[in-house]
């Protein structure tokens, strides 16, 4: 087996195949390591007299002599391009496309003063109509006054421009598309002097406050002014804008000077328990605290309205609560409903529930004695009439509805 004749693979027993001669190739060879090597493979005589083994690799080709350095020829002269010799020429060049050429164009370049014009028109018509003219015109205006400072705010930081254009402007098309209010008795709210408006809160968000605010403004002409909790203006942005819009603390000295500017002064004597009430007790009236707003009335002897409000209770159903986070993060309560947390912030959207609102007889308190704010059990049973008149209404308002996201109530 040691003198076998090993055949490389791939040349069907011809030694020479592939290389075009007879004599096996130095692959052919390096493969069939069991030959004999031939005489010329043999080890040169001093790597014999070495005593080191013959090598097996084959023998490498003589390294190639450097060509001789060519001797250097005068330039050139170069040709003009139309005599540029065509076997010279490279075919790549002339094949390839020729640079497109750029030119430089100014910023307005192409585009007319008249076109310009006729753009900002029509962009303009887009945005504000057809008197889009005056409209931009007041707009830019309003601008300017920002900027310099040209306004006043009241001494609660009242802002009257800000709240008209663009507090009302917003809730304008939430309560009359979203949440379709019906406005019943609004000719007992007073067209001029002090008057206090006294509302059932509901909603897991004060909504209602804001839509209370549109539906008198709407109504009257008048602005409604928020007594609201200090958790309110305790916030960074609504603090801000609750000043802005005619809000201020619901403490009594504030309402008192409201009251006896002939302000109309609103507020939700609930607090936290009404909008934080669980959605199997809506329409249950919570307590209405100490009747800190009827002593108020009774110094400054202006009406009380009680308001109802139906429909505030189905935009957020308070189904759970989480009273160990509210407590950490220092707010009444974290509500849990059908849609928040679940759906983020898709949740937060209201759902779009029928609100009814009415405006009851007036309460006049000008026709108690002087000394009649310090007698408590007066308080008490005014402040138990008005909870009862709104507790009333509500149930009246509720038969009338169909439905929750009904259309129009029953008449």
């Amino acid at each position: 087996m040691g003198d076998a004749e090993i055949i490389p693979i791939g040349t069907r027993g011809r030694p020479g195949r592939g290389s075009g001669t007879a004599r096996p190739s130095s692959a052919a060879r390096g493969l069939a390591g069991g030959r004999k090597r031939s005489p010329r493979a043999e080890s040169t005589p001093a790597e014999a007299g070495s005593g080191a083994e013959p090598s097996t690799e084959a023998p490498r080709p003589p390294p190639r002599k450097a060509p001789p350095p060519r001797k250097a020829q005068p330039p050139r002269k170069a040709l003009p391009p139309q005599q540029t010799p065509a076997s010279e020429s490279q075919p790549e060049a002339a094949a390839a496309p020729a640079p497109a050429t750029v030119t430089e164009r100014a910023p307005l370049g192409g585009i007319t003063p008249a076109e310009w014009i006729g753009a900002f028109q029509f962009a303009a018509k887009e945005v504000f109509g057809e008197d889009w003219e005056p409209q931009l015109a007041r707009f830019l205006a309003f601008l300017r006054r920002r900027l310099t400072g040209e306004y006043t705010v009241d001494e609660y930081g009242f802002d009257l421009e800000v709240t008209d254009r663009f507090l009302l402007a917003a809730l304008r098309p939430i309560a009359e598309r979203w949440f379709r209010i019906d406005v019943i008795g609004a000719d007992n709210i007073p067209t001029e002097g002090g008057a206090l408006v006294v509302s059932n809160h509901s909603g897991t968000l004060p909504v209602d406050g804001l839509m209370t605010m549109y539906t008198v403004h709407d109504a009257t002409g008048r602005h409604l002014r928020p007594l609201g909790a200090d958790l309110v203006f305790r916030l960074p942005v609504v603090s801000s804008m609750a000043r802005k819009s005619g809000a201020t603390l619901a403490c009594n000295e504030d309402a008192e000077r409201m009251l006896a500017g002939g302000e109309l002064v609103g507020v939700w004597p609930e607090g936290f328990k009404g909008i934080g009430k669980p959605y199997a007790e809506r329409y249950k009236l919570q307590r209405f605290g100490r009747g800190g707003f009827v002593s108020a009335a009774l110094r400054t002897q202006v009406p009380i309205i009680p308001l109802s409000v139906v429909g505030a209770e189905e935009i957020y159903p308070l189904v759970g609560n989480l009273p160990s986070l509210a407590r950490l993060l220092g707010v009444p309560y974290i509500p849990i409903t059908p849609f928040f947390p679940w759906l983020g912030p898709l949740g937060l959207v209201p759902l779009p529930s029928k609100w009814l609102m009415e405006f009851g007889e007036p309460i006049r308190t000008d026709e108690f004695d002087d000394g009649a704010v310090d007698d408590p059990m007066l308080v008490f049973n005014v402040t138990d009439q008005v909870r009862e008149t709104i507790q009333q209404s509500l149930y009246s308002l509720l038969m009338r509805r169909d439905s929750v996201f009904g259309v129009n109530p029953r008449r």
